[in-house]
């Protein structure tokens, strides 16, 4: 399966510059927050492939203007292709806006998969907005990640955690991947695009694919 990731700047190749047949070789997008509705339902009505999306700590007005034909995977573990994938959006809490959440909050919402996710036989990847905290997040506040993500990643070993939120632009020591145990760590900032298998993914938690993942041209 080829994999389009995106989050927090729209990417002129595929919306100001498209081409028709540019999304055709992708089975599966995945949105990792604060992009804009208008973007995700172009994508997607363009594309042959599914779109699912979790909320960036900027997508409030998703609630009055959503991403028509995409599907949001909040506090969801769905099936797509054979691969298993929960969504866990939103930031650390930092001025009281919408999608914003505490360490205790990010827990529980983790705790309240644990059915879903015994029921699924574990998870391939998980798509959030922040980062897991000192693994490719921010230094201020705002860009923190979530320590309540390592006890997730620790028990059920995803293949992949895709995130956004944290601007490649900001500065020259930001590195689009991390290693964490069994898991890569993506930042899906404006366009990313990763190779799987899902079959090799289930029985190598990833290792295959975490060798060829690679940028696209610009």
């Amino acid at each position: 399966m080829k994999l389009l990731l995106l989050s927090d700047v729209e990417d002129s190749y595929l919306w100001d510059y498209f081409q028709p047949g540019r999304l055709d070789e992708y089975d599966l997008i995945l949105s990792a927050g604060d992009l804009k509705a208008e973007y995700l339902r172009f994508l997607v009505t363009m594309s042959h492939a599914p779109l699912l999306y979790v909320h960036g700590n900027h997508d409030g007005n998703y609630e009055k203007d959503p991403p028509e034909g995409c599907r949001c995977i909040e506090d969801q573990v769905v099936k797509v292709g054979g691969l298993r994938i929960l969504g866990l959006g939103g930031s650390v809490r930092y001025n009281g806006g919408s999608h914003q959440y505490t360490e205790g909050e990010m827990r529980s919402r983790i705790w309240r998969r644990g059915w879903a996710l015994h029921r699924m036989q574990g998870v391939d990847i998980v798509l959030t907005h922040a980062p897991p905290r000192g693994c490719g997040d921010g230094e201020d506040y705002a860009h923190r990640g979530f320590g309540a993500f390592y006890p997730l990643l620790d028990k059920w070993k995803p293949a992949y955690l895709i995130h956004g939120h944290v601007h490649l632009n900001y500065g020259d020591s930001a590195e689009r991947i991390h290693r964490y145990g069994n898991t890569l760590l993506v930042n899906a900032y404006k366009r990313y695009v990763l190779e799987v298998e899902p079959e090799t993914v289930h029985k190598n938690g990833g290792k295959k694919e975490r060798e060829t993942a690679k940028a696209p041209g610009s």
